[in-house]
């Protein structure tokens, strides 16, 4: 298969296309309500491993580097929304962590941090592959699927596992539910509520 058509094949546009639905979720996270949120999670986040893990780039050899769209205002902007919009449920205790090894106690971590850097490495992806440049559109892919194996692939997992322990728990969706919420009052938290809150605190 030529390089050209690689790019276009059938397995990366599915990766590009979970990619971009992934993004866009995280995005616009808290224009869901808390429940609908993890529910989407639980499935997008199985799909995006399952999508990336069948796209093979062992014919690939570049060495080009690519161009990173997402800013630090971007890469805070969706941790703060998840964060946001998870509270307490953001924090689990992680068992995968480097460091665990030659901890004496448990090692908290938080599905924000995960899902932010997973929404980075995916983000400046999808936005190279856009560019529409075979030599660009290979080079993204191959630096997103490396990066996928050192570290974001397993940020997924951590993230899925901490997600699915909420979403299959017993108190799932009750504390909405009891506190009289309409899904329709949840505030959208933009850039500019965002920076005044943290103003604010200040």
């Amino acid at each position: 298969m030529a390089q050209e058509q690689f790019v276009f094949s059938k397995n990366v546009i599915e990766f590009v296309t979970v990619a971009a639905e992934t993004c866009l979720l995280l995005e616009n996270a808290t224009e869901l309500p808390k429940p609908e949120f993890i529910a989407t999670c639980t499935r997008m986040l199985p799909l995006l491993y399952l999508k990336t893990s069948l796209v093979d780039i062992s014919e690939l050899n570049t060495e080009g580097d690519i161009e990173h769209f997402v800013t630090e205002e971007d890469y805070l902007f969706v941790k703060e929304q998840v964060e946001t919009l998870l509270g307490a449920d953001d924090s689990y205790l992680e068992v995968f962590h480097p460091d665990m090894a030659y901890s004496d106690t448990p090692i908290a971590a938080f599905v924000s941090e995960n899902l932010a850097d997973i929404y980075q490495e995916i983000k400046d992806f999808a936005a190279n592959y856009r560019i529409g440049e075979t030599e660009i559109m290979e080079n993204a892919l191959q630096v997103c699927l490396e990066t996928f194996a050192e570290h974001w692939g397993q940020k997924l997992l951590n993230a899925l596992r901490a997600l699915h322990a909420v979403r299959y728990g017993e108190n799932f969706g009750l504390e909405e539910d009891d506190a009289g919420l309409n899904p329709k009052d949840y505030r959208k938290l933009d850039r500019d509520s965002f920076l005044k809150f943290q103003t604010d605190e200040e």
